[in-house]
């Protein structure tokens, strides 16, 4: 987990590779290093304002997160924390944080549950 007195800016941008599939990419900016963490739409994942979407939007059949909100922004920092993959300059597999941060992000807005249960039926 970061501590209190660790900032990090962050960023939400929706990017197209030519010839691939779209991205929304969560950029952190902390001491001169950029850390990108890379959502790229796939079989099952969805990103940015597809269908009923929104920019920033990301999900796949189970679950949904908006990179604008600060908790969830939060959420990846410390997941990434955790992982030991910040401070990195360079891109992450966001998928790769994705289940870990949505189930994190489900408990803490059910409070009466205890933070490692997962979500409900």
């Amino acid at each position: 987990m970061v501590d209190e007195s660790t900032t990090y800016v962050w960023t939400v941008r929706h990017r197209h590779v030519v010839g691939g599939p779209c991205q929304e990419v969560l950029t952190l900016h902390r001491d001169g290093v950029r850390t990108h963490i890379v959502f790229q739409d796939g079989e099952g994942r969805y990103v940015g304002s597809v269908a009923y979407g929104h920019s920033g939007g990301v999900g796949d059949r189970h679950h949904h997160l908006n990179l604008n909100r600060p908790g969830v922004v939060r959420a990846f920092v410390d997941e990434a924390v955790k992982r030991e993959l910040l401070p990195l300059d360079g891109e992450l597999d966001g998928w790769e944080l994705f289940t870990a941060v949505a189930l994190s992000r489900a408990a803490a807005t059910t409070p009466a549950v205890p933070p490692d249960c997962p979500p409900g039926p």
